[in-house]
């Protein structure tokens, strides 16, 4: 009985294996549909899509006047009033009162050399002058006796008074009195001449500005020798070194086959490196006569029409010469794009811009063409980056790579 009871309990193959193959089914299937849906997915989004190769450019900053340049040439700003002040004569600095940057006026003192012995000399120069005066009252006043003692006798001799050796020597008395005078100050004369000679070479140890400036470098220091001619190993020849600011202008060359572009008084527009922001107005003061044979150049210098304390010398520059003066408008800076960047979607104005390594539909107003340029209202800054020619299927946030040029 108990052998037939256990006979009856079996299981069903079938329906146990069945139902997890059911659901392994399911779960692959879901799995297979769930990637699908990612990969779709990831596929709008373009991760998965492979970057597309774009050239790009960069939102700048232009001015209109760019249109009038008729010639470019580089060149620096140098003043074309600069002195090395040096001293006549061979001394210790013992004062210096000015460095780098200060400005100074025409005949101001900026340094001292010691004068001890100047000083003496022309103490002594006064002193001689000072004698020589002196002299010549001795001198006026014994030509003044002698022409009373020779009247009295002129008078005595015509009377038969007194002999006539005794007028003689009365007049050669007179004569000798005169001489003495003369002599006296012909003295007076060389004291002062002395004196002057002692006055200049007391002058010669003050270093003065011979026009206002600015100094741009100091060559010396208090204690330094200072001589006319630095051949000493520890003499300095200039003390320092001045420059006339309002005397800047750009010295740039100009290719010998292009000068027939430009002539004196031709407007231009100059951009210094150091102030990449900045146009300056300038014009042609003179072309130099003469040619650099080793780079077949001509030097061109071109003045300043505004003055600005910011330009200093040496500062690498760039001139465009212009074929007329620009207007106040053309003057102004603009921001500009390259007209090739723009695209018309759906009736309005867009470019790409370029946010890490993906580009994006940025709506653009759009302004004057300047140039193969063309001005931006809003929409994008400068410095921005840009797709050029940004071609047909390319989507909004779709990856890029900047083509190799």
């Amino acid at each position: 009985m108990t052998h037939e009871d256990l006979s009856k309990l079996r299981i069903e193959k079938t329906k146990a294996i069945t139902r997890p193959r059911k659901r392994k089914r399911m779960i692959f299937w879901g799995v297979i549909i769930l990637a699908a849906l990612l990969s779709f997915l990831l596929y709008i989004q373009g991760i998965f899509t492979p970057p597309i190769q774009v050239q790009i450019a960069t939102v700048s900053q232009v001015y209109p006047s760019q249109t009038l340049i008729v010639l470019n040439a580089s060149g620096y700003v140098v003043p074309q009033r600069k002195s090395a002040l040096a001293s006549k004569v061979t001394g210790r600095l013992i004062w210096l009162g000015v460095e780098e940057g200060n400005r100074v006026k025409q005949d101001q003192v900026i340094a001292r050399l010691e004068s001890q012995d100047v000083m003496a000399a022309k103490e002594q120069a006064e002193a001689n002058v000072m004698a020589a005066r002196y002299n010549i009252e001795l001198a006026k006043a014994e030509l003044r006796d002698a022409t009373l003692h020779l009247d009295r006798n002129k008078a005595l001799l015509a009377r038969g008074v007194v002999a006539r050796a005794v007028y003689d020597s009365a007049l050669s008395r007179y004569e000798k009195a005169i001489a003495s005078v003369e002599a006296a100050e012909a003295n007076l004369k060389a004291s002062l001449a002395a004196l002057e000679v002692a006055n200049i070479n007391l002058e010669y140890t003050l270093i003065r500005a011979p026009f206002d400036g600015v100094v741009l470098t100091k060559n010396a220091d208090v204690g330094d020798i200072v001589t006319p001619i630095g051949a000493a190993a520890n003499a300095k020849s200039a003390v320092i070194t001045i420059a006339d600011m309002h005397s800047l202008q750009v010295e740039a060359d100009v290719s010998e086959s292009n000068l027939n572009k430009i002539k004196i008084g031709q407007p231009c527009e100059i951009q210094l490196d150091a102030l990449p922001g900045e146009r300056f107005r300038g014009v042609i003061h003179t072309i130099v006569p003469t040619a650099d044979r080793t780079k077949a150049t001509v030097m061109v210098k071109v003045r300043f029409i505004d003055k600005d304390a910011r330009v200093l010398p040496e500062m690498s520059a760039k001139v465009s010469f212009l074929s007329r003066p620009p207007s106040s408008e053309e003057q102004k800076p603009r921001i500009a794009i390259n007209q090739s960047s723009v695209v018309n979607r759906k009736g309005e104005e867009k470019v790409f811009l370029i946010r890490e390594g993906r580009a994006f539909e940025t709506p653009v107003r759009l302004g004057t063409k300047i140039g193969d340029m063309v001005e931006v209202l809003n929409g994008v800054h400068v410095g921005d980056q840009i797709l050029l020619n940004p071609p047909e299927r390319l989507k909004n946030g779709l990856k890029i790579k900047v083509a190799e040029k």
